[in-house]
């Protein structure tokens, strides 16, 4: 297999997207080296890793925004900037974190956006996965903070509101300069009896479902307890049906590859 995949994994609020992500970094972990970037800014990723991050992007950004863009103090926060950007990419024994932190809100980082998507481009290139963990909205992907992006992983909860809100996230998709070599939609906590359901309704959006993960009770008891995700049993119904969506995963950056030309 090719090195530096980008996964991103996206959905709206509440329906698993970031345990979701964490059981990919876990997996991926156990095959290559993994960047994980949180661009949620409830900025939960690394509780459900089980480690902690010192600095997000976001508190290193307001150390440059109140300077004049043309000043020779702008011109050294900004490269103060950029050197801090790949310190605060945090190395432990399985992946490595960087965490974007709380959003923007009404100032303009163009400039900044810039540095940071160069950081992490340049840094994602050594990596064999990089798995963002993002905004909802598509927020960082349509301001061009990232790269191109191999597998969109849209997780949803099993109503049809949430799959509305999936069109509305492959629209968009198609309208950002990105380019997504795949959009795969999992359904999360569904149960047998609202399965057929889904199904049906699913299939009257023109929407795929790529895999189901079952309702795990294990998994709300462990986000009660504070205790990472990552650390549920092999066997229980959340990680078993993960493991197969890797596997499914993996499957599609492998055809990426074989149809990739022969350079």
């Amino acid at each position: 297999m090719g090195r530096g995949f980008t996964i991103a994994v996206s959905g709206k609020g509440g329906v698993g997207k970031t345990v979701v992500a964490a059981h990919l970094i876990k997996r991926f972990s156990q095959q290559g080296s993994v960047l994980a970037i949180d661009a949620d800014p409830d900025s939960n990723l690394a509780e459900s890793l089980g480690v902690t991050v010192d600095i997000t992007i976001s508190e290193l950004r307001d150390v440059v925004s109140t300077a004049s863009a043309r000043s020779e103090l702008a011109k050294a926060k900004a490269k103060y900037f950029e050197r801090a950007l790949h310190e605060a990419i945090k190395e432990f024994p399985h992946f490595d974190l960087l965490s974007v932190g709380y959003s923007e809100g009404p100032g303009c980082y163009c400039p900044h956006n810039h540095i940071i998507r160069k950081v992490i481009d340049s840094r994602a290139n050594s990596y064999d996965f990089v798995v963002i963990d993002c905004h909802a909205g598509l927020e960082h992907l349509n301001r061009r903070t990232t790269r191109d992006v191999d597998i969109m992983l849209v997780v949803s909860d099993p109503t049809v509101k949430a799959l509305t809100t999936i069109k509305r996230i492959q629209a968009l998709s198609e309208k950002l300069l990105i380019r997504f070599g795949a959009i795969l939609v999992v359904v999360n906590k569904i149960t047998d009896q609202a399965k057929p359901l889904l199904e049906k309704a699913a299939q009257e959006i023109g929407i795929s479902i790529m895999a189901y993960i079952p309702y795990d009770p294990q998994v709300a008891e462990f986000d009660i307890m504070g205790k990472p995700v990552t650390e549920l049993p092999a066997d229980s119904p959340f990680s078993v049906a993960m493991d197969e969506i890797c596997d499914k995963v993996m499957s599609h950056l492998d055809a990426i590859v074989r149809a990739k030309p022969a350079s």
